[in-house]
């Protein structure tokens, strides 16, 4: 009985925890077309991920709080553009995250770009809502800053 127990526990305790884990998109079309679903603007997360001493702050100070997970649900469309130097990308989302990183100006890592996404003739065009990067002082301080962002681009 202790053993039905223990598993029945774990099991709702994983499912709890895969239910709190937001889904980072790659692919910018597949991205924009949720966006323009959902009226919601993107939120592109350029990032080093497997070298980056920032991004791994950022990711874990930030991006994988659920304070943050509750707000990112109700205000962006996620998107990881990554540029690792051990972990292996395919040749197209190489390309696409280079593009995106040149037509954005990002210089440095993690830089965080807020975008309103629309396709015009087959292209996507961003309208620049505003960027940030790493922010010391945890979710609330980051989050605040967000929201300013998006706040003033929404008047």
């Amino acid at each position: 009985m202790k053993k039905l127990a223990l598993t029945l526990f774990l099991v709702l305790g994983s499912l709890t925890i895969q239910a709190q884990e937001l889904t980072w998109q790659t692919d910018m079309k597949k991205a924009t077309e949720m966006s323009k679903k959902s009226k919601k603007p993107l939120l592109l997360f350029f990032t080093g991920s497997d070298w980056c001493g920032w991004c791994i702050r950022l990711q874990k100070e930030v991006l994988k709080t659920p304070e943050f997970a509750k707000w990112a649900k109700d205000n962006v469309i996620l998107v990881e553009l990554d540029f690792p130097r051990q972990t292996p990308q395919t040749p197209e989302i190489q390309k696409q995250n280079a593009e995106l990183q040149q037509a954005l100006g990002v210089r440095g890592y993690p830089t965080v770009w807020f975008v309103k996404a629309t396709n015009k003739d087959g292209k996507v065009n961003l309208e620049q809502l505003g960027s940030t990067g790493y922010v010391a002082g945890g979710p609330s301080v980051w989050l605040a800053g967000a929201d300013g962002i998006l706040k003033n681009k929404k008047a």
